[in-house]
């Protein structure tokens, strides 16, 4: 069970599904920057880690954003997704101005799929709570962080050495 989560230390609500440890990680529609649409499930049989951010815009999710996507380069048989829901223009901008290149950056603004789907809409605010969700290559979640603190880092360093792991 998820702990409670807050933003800015007061307790925000989670809506949808917790996701846990063994199960199908479920498919979801996103935006692709181009405003394509993006399926999950039609992503590479590789392991994948979903980086989910509250807004690009903001300094812990811009450095959580950089920070995996550096991580790509020494692991490439995993598939480095962020997910915010931030406009996909806003976030073709991030990537080009921080030269985001080596992961995949969708929005869940639209329908809020992906947040309802994994547990990660906050009710309050409708934008995503942050996180880290690791699904390997068959497509069962193996590793899931739901952030206590909004406004903290995952803990980078526990989800690189359990793919590291995989």
């Amino acid at each position: 069970m998820r702990n409670q989560i807050t933003s800015g230390g007061n307790p925000v609500t989670l809506l949808g599904e917790e996701i846990k440890v063994g199960d199908k990680a479920p498919d979801f529609m996103a935006i692709n920057t181009d405003m394509s649409p993006f399926k999950f499930s039609e992503l590479d049989k590789k392991i994948k880690v979903i980086s989910v951010v509250t807004s690009t815009d903001t300094r812990i999710c811009e450095f959580q954003t950089i920070r995996f996507n550096e991580e790509a380069t020494k692991h490439p048989d995993v598939v480095i997704l962020t997910i915010s829901m931030d406009l996909p223009f806003a976030q073709k901008r991030f990537c080009a101005t921080n030269g985001i290149e080596n992961s995949k950056v969708v929005s869940d603004y639209r329908d809020h799929d992906f947040g309802m789907k994994y547990g990660f809409l906050v009710k309050e605010t409708k934008l995503l709570a942050r996180g880290i969700v690791v699904v390997d290559a068959e497509g069962i979640v193996r590793y899931v962080e739901y952030v206590s603190e909004i406004g903290s880092h995952p803990d980078y360093d526990k989800v690189l050495d359990f793919i590291e792991k995989m």
